[in-house]
């Protein structure tokens, strides 16, 4: 099993020292505090707040995936280039569309070619009938 890293595992101290670091390759969940049973909910992940993360041939995001608790929602696979490619820096983004029958707890996961796998906050959605 591949280790998962977390923004919360690290210390004030080392947070602050690694800022860029971690910034880049976690990713940031953005979603409404509230929705309605059985409409179109849109959720998205980005990684990285105020870095960008490379996008080169070896080292760029390959997959994110989102999760309810333990449930795989989606999953969006990446390729070099996406985001211009050799040299270039880009938010690796993508927004799913889920249909909510009970509140959810949504975690995300993102993996770099090269750092591995790491994860997101959670955020919590109450859905209403």
């Amino acid at each position: 099993m591949p280790t998962i890293n977390a923004y919360v595992e690290l210390s004030p101290e080392e947070k602050e020292a690694k800022k860029d670091y971690i910034d880049r390759h976690s990713p940031f969940i953005t979603v409404a505090k509230s929705a309605k049973a059985g409409e179109k909910l849109a959720v998205n992940v980005r990684l990285g707040k105020n870095y960008s993360h490379p996008d080169d041939t070896d080292h760029y995001i390959n997959e994110i995936k989102l999760f309810d608790r333990e449930t795989l929602l989606a999953t969006a696979t990446l390729i070099s280039g996406i985001n211009g490619g050799q040299g270039n820096k880009g938010q690796a983004e993508v927004t799913f569309f889920i249909v909510p029958n009970k509140n959810l707890k949504l975690t995300a996961l993102s993996y770099c070619t090269k750092h591995g796998l790491w994860q997101s906050d959670p955020a919590e959605v109450e859905v209403v009938a």
